[in-house]
């Protein structure tokens, strides 16, 4: 049975703006979550791939993950507290648990090859300590391993298991995954934002995404129709979406989610890792591309 505050819907993949030293922007993420709000999305997911988690420190993490959930509320947070040492996962699912939030996610941690035993040994370690609803969240692109479908059923059968997020190139992972949460009472949120008609006709209950940073207002009208089935056309939604897709990946994720916030006249902050000229040069080239075509679709840009 689909556990009551499982997710649904449209949630951010939280941008976190922050200055060279490192700090949060407050003015700038207040300003951006309320812009999200406002377009109708039903929660954030709080430093996950997007918001570039091992960029921060386990105090850093602790002090932004209470100020998205300030900032977002009433809207619900969940939080990905994946750490390559299971006690500072521990140390932010606690955290996450202070502030009341209603679950956390676990990646794979990432570097160090595991077996899928050890790898649900790990899952089920924090998830007992911690003692919150989880929600295990697929990257093998970054996390360097897969979770593989028993491991995730190992799991859902022994821990509060309520979601999993699918992200990275297998698409056709959602249809697998899909099916053993109707069996074993999960959900699953998809990663593939410009795919999410498809993932919607699979039964995906919804979708935490990057470019819900971006364009949140095409997101959440793709699943008001496609996913809720209300009146309405999301053609011109769709191939937007596939557009502003094509043109953030000519450049490497999550940087490419920093050019699409500035597009939409947002602070990015300042990148947190090293970025060569070249990568500048073809930054500014997608900033101006993504402007003319929110100008084309009459998107506002944020004054």
């Amino acid at each position: 049975m689909k556990s009551p505050i499982a997710p649904s819907g449209i949630f951010s993949a939280q941008y976190i703006p922050t200055d060279a030293k490192g700090r949060v922007d407050r003015a700038a993420l207040a300003a951006h979550i309320d812009f999200e709000r406002r377009a109708g999305i039903n929660g954030l997911f709080a430093f996950g791939s997007t918001e570039e988690f091992p960029f921060f420190t386990v105090n850093e993490r602790r002090a932004t993950l209470a100020t998205i959930a300030e900032l977002a509320a009433p809207l619900k947070v969940f939080a990905n507290i994946t750490d390559i040492r299971p006690r500072a996962a521990i140390e932010l699912g606690l955290h996450a648990k202070e502030l009341g939030l209603p679950a956390v996610a676990l990646m794979p941690p990432m570097f160090y090859p595991m077996s899928q035993a050890d790898l649900l040994a790990w899952f089920l370690h924090v998830a007992d300590a911690v003692q919150l609803p989880v929600m295990l969240y697929n990257f093998p692109e970054l996390a360097g391993k897969r979770i593989e479908p028993e491991t995730i059923v190992a799991f859902a059968e022994r821990a509060p298991m309520i979601a999993i997020k699918q992200s990275g190139g297998d698409f056709a992972y959602h249809l697998e995954l899909i099916a053993l949460g109707r069996e074993k009472g999960f959900v699953v949120m998809s990663g593939s934002d410009a795919r999410l008609p498809e993932a919607f006709a699979l039964g995906a209950a919804g979708c935490i995404g990057g470019l819900v940073n971006i364009v949140p207002e095409l997101m959440v009208e793709l699943d008001r129709v496609v996913r809720r089935r209300e009146p309405g056309d999301v053609t011109v939604a769709s191939e937007a979406m596939q557009e502003v897709g094509r043109i953030l990946d000519q450049l490497t994720f999550p940087l490419n989610v920093a050019a699409g916030l500035e597009a939409r006249g947002f602070d990015p902050g300042v990148p947190k890792s090293v970025v060569s000229a070249e990568s500048r040069v073809l930054y500014e080239q997608i900033v101006g591309e993504l402007r003319a075509v929110f100008e084309r679709l009459q998107l506002p840009t944020h004054q």
